[in-house]
């Protein structure tokens, strides 16, 4: 039976570094999967120097939306067709975020985000399932922010809080069935997010944690079966002060404390 891994968002930042770490798992396959293909190919070259005996495959596509599920049907169906397939693991990191108000930052990307965080990842966790056994994993890439509301980021905070109770409540329900579930929930990390977020505004987050030690941490707690990964004591802090202060509080508080410089907030 071809056992496979697949990694969505695997062209830049975290999704390198799972695709990076997850290659050196005993599996048939590891599938790529990203809009960008020239970053893809560079990774898969750089993959298959380290482990020649490892095929990487490459889906340069974007997934937003219940399409992703879709694609990713497809592509495993047509794998399956020649004997049997099992999906290792499965990580669902593509995802973006947008900075500024919800009223003047952009009604359609922010629909964007949502198919792309929410819609998309649900739909590609479904569609993986049944390739899933015993011994499988999934993980889900979260944020720090979905654990409360957040005022300039108010779309993404509520995306990532869905990811984080959908993670939960599917960690809840696989269980009986041997299949880890996993969410990860980091604060501020040294990728290309918060230039995406901010539409080429801030360049880099100040004090990001290395994304290679951020993936490290959340594949080891997953081999130890914990559900939610945070991995600086500061972050996990932070994840429990809205229970404390209210999630309405910690909305009004980050609006005005974790200013996030938007394009729209610039052409108002």
């Amino acid at each position: 039976m071809k056992k496979i891994i697949i990694v969505t968002g695997a062209s830049s930042g975290m999704g390198i570094e799972f695709a990076r770490e997850l290659a050196k798992r005993p599996v048939d396959e590891l599938w790529l999967v990203a809009r960008r293909l020239d970053r893809l190919d560079r990774l898969a070259g750089e993959l298959r120097a380290l482990n020649s005996g490892l095929i990487i495959r490459t889906a340069a596509t974007d997934i937003g939306g219940r399409v992703g599920g879709h694609i990713i049907g497809n592509l495993l169906a047509k794998a399956a067709e020649n004997g049997g397939l099992f999906i290792d693991t499965l990580v669902n990191n593509a995802g973006f975020g947008t900075y500024g108000r919800f009223d003047t930052a952009g009604l359609d990307r922010q629909l964007d985000e949502i198919e792309l965080n929410v819609t998309a990842l649900t739909a590609i966790t479904g569609t993986a399932l049944p390739y899933m056994e015993r011994g499988s994993r999934i993980i889900n890439t979260a944020s720090l922010a979905a654990f409360s509301a957040m005022g300039g980021f108010a779309v993404y905070a509520a995306t990532k809080a869905f990811v984080l109770n959908f993670s939960l409540g599917l960690a809840a329900e696989l269980e009986q069935k041997g299949i880890k579930v996993i969410a990860l929930c980091p604060g501020s990390v040294d990728t290309e997010f918060s230039r995406v977020a901010s539409e080429g505004v801030r360049e880099k987050v100040a004090h990001g944690k290395p994304p290679a030690a951020v993936v490290r941490h959340c594949l080891s707690c997953l081999g130890h079966g914990k559900k939610i990964a945070i991995m600086s004591l500061k972050w996990r802090i932070k994840a429990f002060l809205p229970r404390f202060f209210g999630r309405y509080f910690t909305a009004k508080v980050t609006m005005y404390t974790e200013k996030r410089p938007s394009k729209s907030d610039i052409e108002k």
